[in-house]
């Protein structure tokens, strides 16, 4: 237990000083992690043979991560992804593993089977590294940052085939003799290393078995997101505990990952689909609150543990060598991932980016030499210098990124068609978008003596503002650096006044994830949408021709008989009852059913109708007028 609390205390101080340190020099957090990593463990050698054991235990800030990357793709965003998944996925893992296998079998003399198993292993890139680095710089949601993520996910999921070929590229294994002078058997061998086989649900099957066992639990983890996640959530409402939420989502988690184990796959594949399959659940800010911390935190420990695990014994007995190959392996992932981003239509910083942001080898390549030691097919000399090359790799990965920065800076192409504003104001009030809706919300606010800093994507907006004598700023408001820079992380009201109903959507789960105490008002074009930026996070939506139309409906109640104050009750009463029963029908609406062909959603819309009817019936009847 002492053990434990001193090693606890030690990674956490590590991490306390290196990380803000890091962070204040523009480095980013992930290389302090890595940095804190190698001044407790191979500097001063403040940990122990713990690392690898921790290591295990860091890994599920990985599956935490993608099961937040997943709560934010909906099932149809990820078909329409297939494109890059298969197409820019597939080939970079591909061409990777052919380049990598040919160098190591002409420069290195490697047999053609090892050659290949050491391709697959460095195809692979660091989903938490990048995805960490991505996401604190605002560029997910880039053409690059974009790109890269479909990589990724591709990647991801070719883990599970590289596990099932790997076996069948074996090298024949020396018999060895026992004490006695007996052959072992390699089944006494697997025995001897301390191979023995956990708890598994496929083991010994037939294929045909192991397909059909894999596929069960894949139908029930989307089975149990669909169908169970409602009556457990409404179950634990009533406890009123706000950890039961948190105990829940992490044995959510932790279940789906344990339940992939069992059958073979990877944890974080499956935390992956769990992710997808709650995105479309009214619960899935929820989940993403109660996740995030622990995210972050074990991502932070995964990071440090890379550090600490970097055997420089071995670096210093050959340091050109391994650097070397290190800056090679970079060298030629980069050059197929830049033509390969040209072939897909990447340009400018996107494609450097997409370039610079995957070009090492990732931590699914310590589980892949790991398994392929035990397998036989890479030997342990080899292993030993593959893990460094691959540490060493995901080391210099923040670096990279500063590179990117610098080119980024250099390359006056972008996205837009010129740079977006540098913003020197901030104010309580953040307003997106200042077509006619966002103008009339911005001269009200202002005339009310508040101060508002104003982003737009249009340049000529921008410039007709600043005729009148309002300030604006041009710029994607879409993009998290932009917001940023405009004050999100202190404004008090964001108003999202977007025409474009999907950067509207964006820009709320965004900042609802970026601030949940931010009131957040948007502004939508129909019903359809309303719903969609109430389960994203809006707190007050404002249809474009509701109170127009509202308005309208009062004047011709006025010259058909009901008096100004009638007409104006009337119109009061159909204003709070419509604001009620959206948040009602937004509870049984569903995305991927059209509202006409969703029983619950035509029941209830029907039955508050007719309650309205009733509320209207009444104020006519207790004012005394029949219309």
């Amino acid at each position: 237990m002492q053990e434990f609390l001193l090693h606890a205390t030690i990674y956490l101080a590590a991490a306390v000083i290196a990380v803000p340190l890091a962070a204040r020099l523009g480095l980013g957090s992930v290389l302090g992690y890595l940095a804190a990593g190698i001044v407790i463990g191979p500097v001063l050698g403040l940990v122990g043979d713990n690392v690898q054991d921790l290591q295990h235990f860091a890994e599920f800030g990985v599956v935490m991560m993608l099961f937040l990357i997943g709560l934010e793709l909906e099932p149809r965003a990820l078909w329409d992804m297939r494109h890059k998944l298969l197409g820019l996925g597939g080939l970079q893992i591909a061409l990777t593993t052919l380049a990598v296998m040919g160098g190591a079998m002409l420069v290195l003399g490697l047999y053609w089977s090892v050659a290949l198993a050491v391709g697959l292993v460095v195809a692979l890139s660091s989903t938490a590294i990048v995805l960490q680095t991505l996401s604190e710089k605002g560029l997910i949601q880039t053409g690059g940052g974009r790109s890269a993520f479909s990589v990724l996910l591709m990647q991801d999921i070719a883990v599970i085939p590289i596990l099932a070929l790997l076996p069948l590229l074996a090298l024949p294994r020396v018999p060895q003799l026992a004490p006695d002078g007996a052959i072992q058997r390699p089944s006494d061998l697997a025995q001897a290393e301390g191979h023995g086989h956990g708890m598994s649900l496929v083991e010994g099957l037939p294929g045909w078995g192991v397909t059909l066992v894999t596929l069960a639990a894949v139908a029930a983890v989307i089975l149990a997101g669909i169908y169970l996640t409602r009556p457990i959530f409404a179950y634990i409402h009533h406890a009123r505990l706000r950890e039961m939420y948190t105990a829940l989502a992490l044995m959510i988690v932790l279940g789906i990952a344990f339940l992939m184990q069992l059958v073979g796959l990877s944890p974080a594949l499956g935390a992956f689909l769990a992710g997808v399959v709650l995105a479309s659940s009214e619960f899935r800010h929820e989940l993403e609150g109660d996740i995030e911390p622990f995210k972050g935190l074990l991502l932070g420990l995964f990071f440090i543990t890379v550090g600490s695990g970097i055997n420089f014994n071995t670096l210093w007995a050959d340091p050109l060598t391994l650097l070397g190959l290190t800056f090679a392996l970079i060298g030629l992932k980069g050059g197929i991932l830049y033509v390969l981003g040209r072939a897909f239509r990447l340009k400018g910083r996107e494609q450097w980016l997409f370039t610079l942001s995957l070009a090492q080898a990732g931590e699914f390549g310590f589980v892949l030499l790991s398994f392929s030691v035990q397998q036989n097919v890479i030997p342990t000399d080899l292993a030993d210098k593959l893990l460094l090359i691959v540490a060493l790799s995901m080391l210099i990965t923040p670096l990279l990124f500063l590179l990117y920065g610098w080119l980024a800076q250099r390359n006056p192409e972008t996205s837009e068609a010129r740079p977006a504003d540098e913003i020197d104001q901030h104010g309580p009030v953040i307003i997106a978008g200042i077509g006619r809706f966002g103008q009339i919300v911005n001269r009200l606010v202002q005339s009310s003596g508040f101060r508002t800093v104003v982003l737009d994507h249009d340049i000529n907006t921008i410039q007709l503002m600043r005729k009148f004598g309002f300030r604006g700023f041009f710029g994607d408001p879409t993009r998290p650096e932009l917001l940023h820079a405009a004050g999100l992380d202190h404004a008090r009201v964001l108003v999202v006044a977007l025409d474009n109903p999907e950067g509207a959507l964006r820009l709320v789960t965004y900042a609802r994830r970026a601030r949940p105490d931010l009131h957040i008002v948007a502004r939508a074009r129909d019903r359809t949408q309303v719903f969609k930026l109430y389960q994203a996070g809006a707190n007050d939506i404002v249809r474009e021709l509701f109170d127009s139309s509202l308005r309208a409906g009062r004047y011709v109640l006025e010259n058909i008989g009901l008096t100004e104050y009638e007409a104006a009750e009337a119109e009061r009463l159909f204003y709070h009852h419509d604001r009620d029963t959206i948040r009602e029908l937004a509870e049984v609406w569903d995305p991927k059913i059209p509202a006409a062909d969703n029983p619950a959603y035509v029941a209830r819309a029907r039955a508050l109708d007719k309650d309205l009817e009733a509320a209207l019936a009444q104020l006519r009847d207790g004012s005394g007028s029949a219309g």
